[in-house]
């Protein structure tokens, strides 16, 4: 059996390559896949990475493209309209981001540390063949997500055509299954524009990251210098919020919503985020590159957004917290195609980073043979057009038994795989144990679940997801839900130990402790 290095950096050394091994688009650089490694887990795509390139600035660029998209500009913006003063959002912002930035670290290194992405490393806690539950939830939910982003990214696009194009709001008219004819051009663009750069593998997606979301920055400094010197600065009031201000508990209860929304907001990324750490040369440039790409990237983010908004309130009459609706109200030929072209590459680099690449490594998870990464990400990319998402995302009722339901259970997801890595199996995993179907294997457990994992996702998933739909805490789903899986895990490993013990010495066994 080809086994790895107990040494997490051995990991990023030139070994040669095994014989057979299949050229992977989600693994550059190559795999290790060992010659005992069970075909119905392995293919060359969730094999160990023989090379791990990343440095601290891939992983800050995969973070600017996750902050800079629509949704995180309006999410940003809409937190300094609750009512409180614009140095508690700041704080509220920071101390979310933190939170975040915290919970990433955790997810990352065991994915960093092995090589592999967030569907294998679970088999060290779910099973080999439990791995799959959270493989298709995280899935399901990337699929929806994909679907609405690209949906956002076309009502970008729809501006420019609008402009420059005579005739295209004749297109607006007419519809097939909820959507106008301009809006199907758009979408059908950007859907095959970002299944075009999926299809190229993670060294094109790399590269694109590693521009689109610099791009943006520039674009949005230019938004913002264009915007005050119009209202002038004395005339922008950064705190937003038209009502009155609020005090007391109210305040306190406004800015710990805010922090979960932040956290909420990321949970999706934050959770599969080990999908992009196996890339990193070493832990260290993982957290560097987090450190860069969250709190002070997501912090320098926020002020723009805020000044942007702020002036438009001087400048059109109203706030708006939405940057296409701003470009469109600007009434420029070139800032609505600046604009508009910048908002569509950021969308689509969201999209690329927090929902193709996830379900291209969930669902090549369930049949590594049958399923490659590439036909992962596709079955995400057709499933995300046959879900229609503009018929859904405006309705409440949609998204809160569709997205709301899966989302709960991002929580208690994060809270098992982190326990068991961290508590039950002591940061050590045996790495070729995670591609065998062996009865004797080290994560057969009972016919290739945990049990204890399976009972810790229903009884942290249920109540996580009755107390979202039916009281008022919806906005603390993750968190309930997180500490709810981590301490039943934790409790039930406690009173029966499912876990294996490594000895660290032993070859094969990735310790996280040594990094």
């Amino acid at each position: 059996m080809t086994t790895t290095s107990p040494e997490p950096v051995a990991l990023a050394t030139d070994v040669p390559a095994p014989l057979g091994t299949a050229p992977s688009a989600a693994a550059p650089g190559g795999a290790l896949i060992g010659a005992d490694h069970d075909p119905r887990l392995t293919n060359a795509d969730l094999a160990p990475l023989r090379q791990q390139r990343w440095g601290s600035y891939n992983i800050f660029a995969f973070w600017m493209s996750d902050v800079h998209s629509v949704g995180g500009y309006v999410t940003a913006g809409s937190l300094f309209a609750l009512g409180i003063a614009a140095w508690q959002v700041l704080i509220a912002l920071v101390v979310g981001i933190v939170i975040v930035q915290v919970f990433v670290n955790l997810v990352a290194k065991p994915s960093q540390q092995t090589g592999v992405p967030y569907p294998v490393i679970n088999r060290a806690v779910f099973g080999v063949k439990g791995a799959n539950i959270p493989a298709i939830i995280r899935g399901l939910i990337a699929v929806a997500w994909y679907g609405v982003q690209t949906f956002l990214a076309a009502s970008s696009l729809n501006i420019i055509w609008l402009k420059f194009v005579p005739g295209a709001e004749a297109l607006l008219e007419p519809s097939f299954l909820g959507l106008a004819a301009l809006g199907w051009i758009s979408f059908a663009v950007l859907w095959v524009a970002q299944a075009a750069l999926f299809w190229r593998g993670m060294e094109t997606i790399r590269r694109f990251i590693d521009v689109a979301g610099p791009a943006v920055y520039v674009v949005m400094i230019i938004l913002a210098g264009y915007l005050v010197s119009e209202a002038g600065w004395s005339n922008i009031d950064l705190s937003l919020h038209t009502g009155p201000t609020l005090s007391g508990w109210a305040t306190v209860s406004t800015m710990l919503g805010a922090i979960a929304l932040v956290v909420s907001y990321f949970s999706g990324p934050m959770l599969n985020f080990g999908d992009f750490a196996r890339y990193g040369k070493s832990f260290a440039a993982v957290k560097r590159g987090n450190l860069l790409g969250l709190p002070l990237n997501f912090l320098f983010f926020s002020l723009l957004t805020v000044v942007c908004a702020s002036a438009t309130v001087p400048v059109f009459g109203e706030l708006i917290t939405d940057p296409i609706a701003t470009v469109e109200a600007i009434d420029s030929t070139f800032a609505i195609l600046l604009g508009g072209l910048t908002f569509v590459i950021a969308t689509v680099g969201i999209n690329i980073v927090a929902n193709f690449i996830a379900p291209a490594f969930d669902f090549s998870n369930v049949a590594p043979q049958k399923i490659s990464w590439r036909a992962g990400g596709m079955i995400a990319a057709v499933g995300s057009v046959l879900l229609t998402p503009w018929n859904w995302y405006d309705s409440a009722e949609g998204i809160r038994f569709s997205l709301g339901i899966l989302g709960s259970l991002i929580g208690p997801l994060f809270g098992i795989l982190i326990a068991g890595y961290y508590l039950a199996s002591r940061q050590r995993v045996a790495v070729d144990d995670m591609y065998s179907m062996s009865p004797t294997g080290r994560y057969w457990f009972r016919g290739g679940y945990n049990p204890n994992a399976v009972l810790a996702v229903v009884f942290a998933g249920v109540p996580t997801i009755l107390l979202s739909l039916f009281t008022g805490v919806g906005d603390y789903g993750w968190f309930i839900g997180c500490g709810l899986g981590f301490v039943l895990f934790a409790g039930l490993e406690r009173v029966r130990p499912m876990m294996p013990q490594l000895d660290p010495a032993e070859a094969g066994v990735s310790d996280g402790t040594r990094a």
